[in-house]
């Protein structure tokens, strides 16, 4: 082969490399938006990506595609409904569901599940607020307890929606650091035998964070011994 030819091959090589790895790095998020309540499809929803800035909107059954890749945020509007930040942190069908403008939310463990990330956040503050047993007082300065947030309806909804929300967080960041493609890279597992696995050995956000990896990985062995033992 001569120098020029062995060149060429080089550089056609290096192309077709570059084009392999522009294509592992970007993907089609696919996603379908529902309405919170009622779960029904909402087409015309504008979403965004916001790393690209590429926007599409959903169909008529309330599904869209929209280039881009893990760790990506998409903004959702659509007028009548509060605009909502939807993070992609594993591939997969997005399901989002969004919440109308000044409706209350009832707060359940399905309602919970649903919120994006974003919505949980705005729910946790909301409760906090709710469930307070002390204001300002304005006239006297300092708090004074409020009989009312205390032992009243509202409030104690609010104060068991918080313990509800903050459980919900505090599993997402877990799941992050937990997710399948580690727990699948050292243990066989099936869809539905990996689901019920998470749920039943999901460790805490302090060992997942403080943890070494060959910390974590006998951790996964050791679950998964009990979690075999368990469902034979």
């Amino acid at each position: 082969m001569n120098t020029y030819k062995y060149i060429r091959h080089i550089l056609l090589l290096a192309l077709l490399f570059s084009v392999a790895i522009a294509t592992a790095q970007t993907h089609t998020i696919k996603g379908i938006v529902h309405e919170l309540e009622s779960s029904q499809r909402i087409p015309g929803v504008k979403v965004k990506n916001l790393r690209t800035a590429e926007e599409t909107l959903t169909d008529r059954e309330g599904q869209f595609h929209i280039e881009g890749q893990i760790n990506d945020y998409l903004t959702l509007t659509q007028s009548g409904y509060e605009v909502d930040t939807a993070f992609i942190y594993q591939e997969g069908i997005q399901r989002i569901y969004l919440v109308r403008d000044e409706k209350a939310i009832v707060i359940d463990e399905i309602v919970v599940s649903r919120l994006t990330d974003s919505r949980l956040v705005y729910e946790i503050a909301k409760a906090k607020q709710q469930g307070q047993v002390s204001e300002a007082s304005q006239h006297r300065g300092g708090l004074r307890l409020s009989p009312s947030r205390l032992f009243g309806k509202q409030g104690k909804l609010a104060r068991q929606n918080l313990d509800l929300l903050l459980r919900e967080q505090n599993d997402r960041r877990v799941d992050r650091l937990f997710s399948k493609q580690l727990i699948i890279g050292i243990v066989p597992l099936d869809d539905a035998e990996l689901a019920l696995f998470r749920e039943q050995f999901r460790p805490t956000q302090e060992f997942m964070e403080t943890a070494s990896p060959e910390d974590i990985r006998a951790y996964i062995l050791e679950s998964y011994s009990k979690f075999k033992s368990n469902n034979k």
